[in-house]
């Protein structure tokens, strides 16, 4: 199976400190439609692993979640590209959970759901933790300079084993060209 892992705030939409708190607010960044439709296009399955703590802080419910994935996904639709299955944590921090990046749950359920192991599998993401994580669980982590990637870059943050992209166009047509 041809599997890439994607974070999504900050790779497939812009981000905000203050949360993606409903579908208006959800906005892709140029590109990452048509990156997604681009790896769909040469076979692979891709999938979103993201930490969605506003959940728990009770920001936002799991149906307003639910609703900015619809949008997401009719966008998706449009650009004739799809996410087969979000995986996500609605914990905070101070939960303590398994699942929330940096720590690897969300990638063990990954594993477990496609039944494969996840060594070197290309995971996209634009944060530390989010690399962490990746590392951790043997995929290969791919940062993004979108979001908050290009501070991540610049305080050298990441797995010594981390490849480095401007956009998530970018890293997918790194990704195909691999294959």
């Amino acid at each position: 199976m041809k599997l890439v892992i994607l974070d999504r705030d900050g790779v497939i939409n812009i981000d905000s400190k203050n949360y993606i708190k409903n579908p208006d607010e959800w906005i892709p960044i140029e590109g990452s439609l048509e990156a997604i439709g681009l790896l769909n296009k040469n076979g692979f399955t891709v999938v979103i692993a993201t930490n969605q703590g506003a959940i728990g802080k009770k920001i936002f419910s799991e149906i307003t979640l639910n609703k900015i994935h619809s949008k997401m996904h009719d966008l998706l639709r449009e650009k004739k590209a799809k996410i087969d299955k979000v995986f996500y944590c609605p914990h905070t921090d101070e939960d303590n959970c398994t699942c929330r990046k940096p720590k690897t749950g969300l990638m063990q359920k990954i594993k477990e759901h496609y039944n494969i192991s996840l060594n070197k599998i290309p995971a996209i993401g634009d944060s530390a933790r989010d690399l962490e994580a990746f590392s951790k669980s043997e995929a290969q982590p791919i940062l993004v300079r979108t979001g908050n990637g290009k501070d991540v870059e610049k305080n050298k943050s990441f797995p010594s084993n981390t490849l480095i992209f401007d956009n998530l166009l970018e890293a997918s047509k790194f990704i195909i060209q691999m294959e």
